[in-house]
């Protein structure tokens, strides 16, 4: 691989992971404060009015953050990618320009009335901006995905003269069938993040026996979402993606499960290291047949393995994209055990009690973001060689007059700031962390007061 191309590859693939952390949990809390604000305003509430306003304060920060590391990008496709925005440009420009003036513009404008106007605003259109800055944020999320899936699976596009893309159906465009399952998919998996975050944070301040009114509520929303959503994410919208892949994409999942020779009644498998050398997993624990079922429900079915495919048209880092294929799965299989077993507990009435429940819980937070970094990663290596799924390879899509030295200069760049960025973030959370929901509420101050 040409240097200057793997430079901008890991620049874009560097910026786009760390932007990530912050619009999942954003999109994620954007469902659940609607959530707390319904149930407040529903049964005249506080605590989950407050809980609705501290968590708006965790809002701010991270889609802050968001919007400071997201512009980069959009400056990219014309610094290191300008072969491909000249190429794509006239599709892709359609949704990225929607995003930011329809979505974005929703989604800031209200949550500063969110965040600021709760005294100004009646209880009901205190409500409607938190459902507005909802619609907003996952509006926005729609877009995104959108220009995602047309570089997946091309469609509503004509060609130029010049032999560049034209827009031909804006509505094939935003309606892509391979956009609908990426999107389900992957707004369920920024609501897990906002509800193993929720959870984590009721959990800490029950082990620290601190704002333990809240904390409830924390957990109670935040488990009941988290398990709810665990399950859709694995099905249907887990189920669904993967058939847009096999269908339209084979040669991709062939390198995901590691499937090297076509075969009827093929495995899925659990465990293994892929050895592309030899075309082979090695050390495999694997489900027979189980591959066949899950992409074509027979067990006997035959499915296409990656000898069946030219080799320049191969994912070209196969090792990777099965590692993070797996990471994503596993991940996604611990996280409905958690919150099924969570669940049952808060059902019982034990998991505000159970202190080894509550140290999983904390101790789980950073999982959903690996996981939803291992999605996105698996998406994005299973296109490869195509920049355009079979229109236009990454190779004749970078800027070839910036040279590998000059892409790692901004890259160190880059990094450097997003490391103070990242400080600032954690010292932001941890302040509101300490802050809580509601100081004034506190039992224990309330005690001293009166021992006084």
């Amino acid at each position: 691989m040409d240097s200057a191309l793997l430079i901008h590859r890991i620049h874009f693939g560097f910026t786009v992971t760390f932007h990530y952390l912050f619009p999942q949990l954003t999109m994620g809390l954007a469902l659940l404060i609607v959530i707390l604000k319904t149930i407040a305003l529903r049964f005249n509430n506080p605590v989950y009015s407050q809980a609705a306003r501290f968590w708006a304060k965790i809002f701010g920060i991270n889609f802050v953050l968001g919007v400071v590391t997201g512009i980069p990008m959009e400056f990219q496709f014309g610094t290191n990618w300008s072969h491909f925005s000249r190429y794509a440009g006239g599709v892709i420009g359609q949704t990225l320009a929607m995003e930011g003036m329809f979505a974005f513009f929703l989604e800031s404008a209200f949550l500063g009335l969110f965040l600021f106007g709760e005294k100004r605003l009646s209880p009901r259109m205190h409500w409607l901006a938190a459902f507005a800055v909802f619609v907003g944020s996952w509006l926005s999320g729609y877009f995104i995905v959108a220009t995602d899936a047309f570089m997946q699976y091309p469609v509503g596009y004509t060609f130029a003269s010049d032999g560049s893309l034209e827009l031909s159906s804006f509505w094939d465009l935003l309606l892509n069938p391979w956009a609908q399952w990426q999107y389900a998919h992957t707004m369920i998996g920024a609501a897990i993040t906002g509800a193993f975050v929720m959870a984590a944070v009721g959990a800490f301040y029950l082990l620290g026996n601190r704002f333990t009114e809240h904390a409830r509520v924390f957990l109670k929303v935040g488990v009941i979402a988290g398990c709810l959503f665990s399950i859709l994410q694995l099905y249907p919208t887990g189920d669904g993606h993967g058939k847009m892949v096999a269908t339209y994409q084979p040669v991709t999942l062939a390198a995901m499960e590691g499937l090297f020779h076509s075969q009827r009644g093929a495995p899925v498998v659990i465990m293994g290291q892929p050895n592309d050398q030899q075309g082979k997993i090695d050390n495999p624990l694997a489900v027979p047949g189980m591959l066949s079922m899950l992409t074509y429900r027979r067990w006997d079915a035959h499915v296409r393995g990656l000898d069946d495919f030219p080799r320049q048209d191969w994912p070209d880092n196969i090792p990777l994209l099965y590692y993070s294929y797996h990471i994503m799965v596993g991940l996604g299989t611990i996280f409905i055990a958690v919150m099924v077993v969570s669940a049952f507990m808060l059902y019982r009435d034990r998991l505000f009690h159970a202190k080894w429940m509550l140290w999983i819980l904390l101790l789980s937070v950073p999982f959903p973001y690996i996981a939803n970094t291992a999605g996105w990663m698996t998406a994005e290596l299973g296109r490869q060689p195509w920049l355009v799924y079979g229109l236009m390879r990454t190779a004749d899509g970078y800027s070839k007059t910036v040279s590998a030295g000059n892409g790692m200069f901004t890259l160190l760049g880059f990094m450097g700031l997003y490391t103070v960025l990242g400080i600032l973030f954690v010292l932001l959370m941890r302040r509101e962390l300490e802050t809580g929901p509601a100081v004034a509420v506190e039992p224990a101050t309330l005690h001293i007061e009166e021992a006084r």
